[in-house]
């Protein structure tokens, strides 16, 4: 067994609106369609990771198969990356594309909504968390805010991209239509037909126009860049926004 790999035989705690593997297996096949501008997302994240110029350490929360992870150790060769997921499948996934890396980077089997795993990690220099945290209740958002403002190095930065939730009415109208047509578009360019696009709908994957889907509970974005604040965060702001999709963040003082 890959010695990376021991640290999965701990299955994460049930949920019966949790991620399934059956989610995983459509979001390998098809992420590259339903991700609204995922090369995009990734190059922003990466570009707002600051440089400490040593060897330095990221926290991934819901790391996929390891493609932001990936971007982010060909980036910094300083860095070493913890990449943690709620499936096994995910992981299995990211450690064979990021075996190159060697002891870079680590993977770790684990449930957002508990605590456990905060106390547990090393501090870090950054953390990141890509479509995740939107699983979590307002509470939960809150309380994770505060635990990964403890868990960063003085100067470190959290980097969140998610789905947010709009305001009203007419703007989740407009959220549901642009990730439409984000999706439509990008099936077109991928495949000269809609074909993924329908298979988006088919699947009701677009929260905006299923927002009664247990398992999605994303906040508004002014809710949660208060709650970066009242954690203690500086700095707090939105980087890119595009139909309910948001990457903001902030950075610990030091």
């Amino acid at each position: 067994m890959d010695p990376k790999m021991m640290n999965l035989d701990q299955p994460a705690s049930p949920d019966s609106t949790a991620w399934s593997e059956d989610n995983t297996s459509q979001f390998l096949d098809y992420g590259k369609y339903f991700v609204y501008e995922r090369e995009y997302q990734m190059e922003t994240i990466c570009r707002l990771i600051p440089d400490p110029g040593r060897a330095f350490r990221v926290l991934e929360l819901c790391c996929g198969e390891g493609l932001l992870a990936e971007q982010v150790l060909e980036r910094f060769p300083l860095s070493s990356l913890r990449g943690l997921d709620g499936s096994q499948g995910m992981l299995v996934k990211a450690s064979q594309r990021l075996d190159r890396f060697g002891e870079r980077f680590s993977p770790g089997l684990f449930n957002l909504a508990e605590s456990g795993w905060r106390s547990a990690e090393r501090p870090a220099w950054s953390v990141l968390s890509s479509l995740a945290i939107h699983h979590l209740d307002e509470a939960g958002k809150e309380q994770l805010f505060k635990d990964v403002y403890a868990l960063l190095e003085p100067g470190g930065v959290f980097l969140i991209a998610d789905l947010v939730r709009p305001e009203d009415e007419l703007g989740l109208a407009y959220a549901a239509w642009a990730y439409d047509e984000a999706v439509r578009q990008r099936a077109l360019e991928l495949d000269g037909s809609e074909r993924a696009f329908e298979l988006f709908q088919k699947l009701e994957w677009n929260y905006f126009h299923h927002p009664e889907d247990p398992m999605d509970k994303p906040s508004t974005l002014p809710a949660q860049l208060g709650w970066l604040r009242q954690s203690g965060f500086l700095a707090v702001d939105v980087f890119w926004l595009r139909g309910g999709h948001a990457i903001f963040g902030g950075r610990k003082p030091g």
